[in-house]
């Protein structure tokens, strides 16, 4: 039994706290490995430690900590399958898409590497008589990210690439979950020069969070994960003085007019509702045909694609389409909602609950669920399923169907599918969601721009990577320097305007 523990100072170290929690691998449902839980000492510690190392860091010319970086994608892709494989087995994901969450990563650090340029200041030369003023970009010191299960590569490089690439030292508690690849990825930028105590990896649950929440080294904390946890360390993390950015939830709507290439829309609907098992905040979970030909059109090219799609796991090959959730009680949550759905009205037009993978009997495999005629009441509509469940709310038009998205309380990701550009710009203009797609399902913006959702979505004024980032994880000092010259004059005692 494997045994993982965190990475303190450059090395993997044993958890001391003595509590511990299962990994499983979700294809099987065997326990594959245990990994420890951090005490509040033990994460005080590591903070400490973080402090020590990080002013040397911060010192460090932009340049050099870009560099680092740069060794460091180089390592990513060298590492590229392990990384893969060691995330499919704990996650669950196909070998593909855990390329891609590695890759999505990657990018990230990519656009890190120009830090030298994202963090200059500005200048102001003769502000007044001999006076400049000038402002620089400084790190925070110690930041920490709380990250999820279900991008254990992607996300945890979302926040410490810009965070490092600042100047700051790193705090990262991953999900404990899938913890294999925060503690490789770890190794990885220790091997790429990251200085020993400016990543730490501290692996936890509540205790390690409520840890980071009440350290006041921490200067600042991002997350990624449920809405009600977003909101709890948003709140008390501000209370505590801290800067803080959380992502929550989400319920991704895709309009399709009447005007839209049907089968572009049903393939899109396919690999964005049913990829990852679901498992990702911006999955598309409700499509929204406009009419009622269009719905049924939509039924007629949705239905066989779902019922051809390949479950099972990653060990299985390159053309399977999604694999386990990533827990039983994940598992149980997800069929709970589709009984709920069939109970309360909708019609379920492909069943997965009987669902069974021959040799896999114990893993955590759902079949692919297709409801129709579902209404916003609704628990399946209301709620975040975050598995292979896809809603159609059927709407009489276009503003019915953009009252749909803008009135759900989540507002992460948007689409519509339609050949009227007039449609698109208006949609993209009006709607109150974070992130929109016109004609692309997964609107996730690449890395030199920022990625956030409104509404319970997303909590805070900055979002991750992209510019945001640097600013996120950077506060600004302004200098007015006077440098006299000529005759020196005595002391003045009221406020001069600078003319």
């Amino acid at each position: 039994m494997q045994e993982l523990g965190h990475w303190i100072d450059g090395k993997r170290v044993a958890g001391a706290s003595g509590r511990v929690t299962d990994v499983y691998n979700p294809a099987t449902g065997e326990v594959q490995a245990r990994v420890s839980l951090a005490s509040k000492a033990e994460l005080d510690a590591a903070v400490a430690s973080a402090a020590a190392a990080q002013p040397e860091w911060g010192a460090t010319n932009p340049q050099r900590r870009a560099r680092v970086l740069m060794d460091f994608v180089r390592l990513l892709n060298r590492d590229m399958d392990k990384l893969a494989e060691a995330l499919s087995r704990e996650h669950g994901k196909t070998l593909p898409d855990a390329k891609g969450d590695v890759q999505r990563g990657l990018e990230v650090i990519e656009f890190c590497i120009g830090a030298p340029h994202l963090l200059k200041g500005e200048f102001t030369d003769s502000a007044g008589p001999g006076i400049d003023m000038y402002s620089m970009r400084q790190p925070l010191g110690v930041v920490a990210g709380i990250t999820p299960f279900n991008f254990p590569a992607m996300i945890p490089m979302w926040k410490m690439g810009p965070a490092l690439a600042c100047g700051n030292a790193f705090i990262l508690k991953p999900s404990e979950r899938d913890p294999s690849v925060p503690l490789m990825l770890a190794e990885l930028l220790q091997e790429a020069g990251l200085p020993d105590g400016i990543l730490q990896v501290v692996n936890g649950d509540k205790e390690a969070v409520d840890a980071i929440l009440d350290n006041e080294t921490v200067q600042a904390i991002g997350f990624v994960g449920s809405t009600p946890i977003a909101h709890y360390i948003y709140s008390r993390g501000c209370a505590a003085g801290k800067r803080v950015q959380c992502f929550g939830g989400a319920k991704n709507h895709m309009i399709i007019m009447p005007d839209a290439d049907m089968d572009q829309a049903a393939d899109a609907l396919v690999g964005a509702g049913y990829g990852a098992a679901g498992e990702r905040c911006m999955a598309i979970s409700v499509a929204v045909p406009v009419g009622e030909r269009t719905a049924d059109a939509l039924i007629e090219k949705l239905v066989p694609r779902i019922e051809k799609l390949k479950v099972g796991p990653y060990t299985a090959g390159d053309d399977v389409d999604y694999g386990p959730v990533v827990t039983a009680e994940a598992r149980q949550r997800i069929l709970g909602l589709v009984e709920s759905g069939v109970k309360q009205g909708a019609k379920l037009v492909v069943d997965g609950r009987d669902f069974a993978l021959q040799g896999y009997e114990e893993g955590f495999f759902i079949g692919p669920h297709l409801f129709d005629h579902v209404t916003p009441e609704m628990d399946i509509y209301r709620q975040e399923i975050f598995g292979p469940v896809l809603s159609q709310v059927r709407a009489n038009s276009y503003e019915e169907a953009l009252k749909l998205a803008m009135d759900h309380e989540y507002g992460n990701g948007t689409a519509i599918f339609t050949r009227d550009g007039d449609t698109a710009r208006d949609f993209a203009a009006r709607v109150n969601v974070g992130m929109v797609g016109i004609n692309v399902p997964i609107p996730v913006p690449l890395a030199y721009h920022t990625f956030g959702g409104w509404k319970k979505s997303g909590f805070g004024d900055l979002n991750q990577h992209g510019p945001d980032a640097f600013r996120f994880y950077t506060r600004t000092k302004t200098v007015t320097s006077r440098w006299p010259s000529g005759l020196k004059e005595g002391g003045e005692f009221h406020f001069r305007a600078m003319d």
